[in-house]
């Protein structure tokens, strides 16, 4: 009886799961446009003593993505103001919707990957999976990684597209 060989196995191939990187805890958006005048103009006084009325603990470990949903002039330092209430409460704050969030979130992750361990490897960047993983995270990998490794594959080992090959 002739041996199976796992090939995969021997390949040397390593694999990456982006869903490690996954951004964690829940999504909220502050919303500027309940604490403008008429839902429209930014009166300081009004907007100042609003926020220091504002329920901050709703946002306790969450990430917050802060925004005006109306077409309206805001002054800079409105958001700034926004950010000095959040900053203590929300595991993240800054300025955009929840899908801007969602990748900050992922590209802070990703960026705690200590690319060195990488070096001259050939890495599988894993393509399926249970969660969404955003474009950004992969192009985000490669961009990682590409300056060290030997070869950056899509898919799963067994079947994979090429993306980079060092050049000998």
């Amino acid at each position: 009886m002739e041996e199976i060989v796992n090939k995969v196995a021997q390949s040397g191939l390593e694999t990456i799961d982006l869903e490690q990187f996954y951004p964690q805890g829940e999504i909220v958006i502050f919303d500027l446009k309940p604490f403008l005048f008429m839902e429209m103009i930014l009166k300081e006084k009004d907007f100042r003593a609003a926020l220091q009325s504002h329920d901050w603990e709703q946002y306790r470990g969450k990430n917050v993505g802060i925004v005006c949903s109306v077409d309206t002039v805001i002054p800079m330092w409105a958001y700034m103001l926004v950010m000095t209430s959040l900053e203590p409460v929300a595991a993240y704050a800054g300025f955009g919707n929840a899908e801007f969030i969602y990748s900050t979130l992922y590209l802070r992750s990703l960026n705690t990957i200590n690319v060195a361990d990488y070096t001259d490897k050939r890495i599988v960047i894993k393509g399926c999976g249970d969660k969404r993983v955003s474009e950004v995270a992969f192009a985000e990998i490669t961009r990682l990684l590409r300056p060290v490794v030997k070869s950056i594959m899509y898919g799963e080992p067994c079947s994979t597209v090429p993306i980079y090959k060092k050049k000998a």
